[in-house]
């Protein structure tokens, strides 16, 4: 530590260290305090202190809370559109890899927002409706079917989501008794929907020799087939 340039001024000069010359008493009269006093009635002058300003907002807690108290975490990640495969173009004919319709051909639509792709059979010649297919369970083919009569602008991720079904109380007199499990029927919009979309896609179809079998066929593979070295 530097030593001080200047002497330090005191009224009481250290005997030894922590030791004053003066008592407190003599000090008392010494620094005139006393006269502070007499001055404004036997009590020393008080002066209200000027208000600080506020700031709770930027002092953290001086105590925390007993229980964990859980705090939502921001998700800064904004999740970037997914790519589409170069193969893939509307009205390419596309093979399921995956899922209910495994094997089936199916034409593609466009592509949702969601990244998913839009696909019809059409329902009347291989029984598969318009429905979302994830990319990574296609194969694209270079067969493609003319859709540009076709109007999918209203179909949307929005669409696919069923309304929740309400489950039902059962009571004392119903326990015992068998329940009818009721089936549930497709809406009538949904059905115009793909009737109107499939009667596009039929004309294009039927115009070309051989695509209506071609898409009613189902895609397998037989034994000595190399499926790395096929040509779809």
């Amino acid at each position: 530590m530097a030593p001080r340039k200047t002497p330090r001024v005191t009224r009481n000069p250290d005997l030894i260290r922590g030791i004053g010359k003066y008592s407190r008493s003599q000090m008392y009269h010494k620094k005139g305090i006393w006269a502070i006093k007499a001055k404004n009635g036997g009590v020393f002058p008080h002066h209200d202190a000027t208000p600080k300003p506020q700031t709770l907002a930027s002092k953290p807690p001086k105590f925390y809370p007993a229980d964990d108290v859980k705090k939502p975490l921001l998700n800064k990640h904004k999740p970037k559109p997914t790519k589409l495969r170069a193969s893939i173009l509307p009205g390419t004919v596309l093979i399921l890899l995956a899922g209910r319709f495994k094997g089936k051909r199916v034409v593609f639509l466009k592509q949702l927002p969601s990244g998913l792709l839009l696909v019809t059979g059409p329902f009347k010649i291989n029984g598969v409706p318009l429905r979302r297919v994830n990319q990574s369970y296609v194969i694209g083919t270079s067969t493609k079917v003319d859709i540009s009569g076709v109007n999918v602008d209203k179909f949307n991720d929005e669409y696919f989501v069923k309304e929740a079904q309400k489950k039902k109380q059962k009571g004392e007199g119903e326990f015992f008794e068998a329940e009818k499990e009721e089936k549930n029927e497709l809406p009538q919009e949904k059905r115009d929907a793909q009737s109107t979309v499939d009667s596009a896609i039929l004309k294009a179809i039927e115009s070309v020799p051989d695509l209506k079998s071609y898409l009613g066929a189902r895609f397998s593979l037989k034994s000595g087939m190399k499926p790395h070295e096929l040509v779809f």
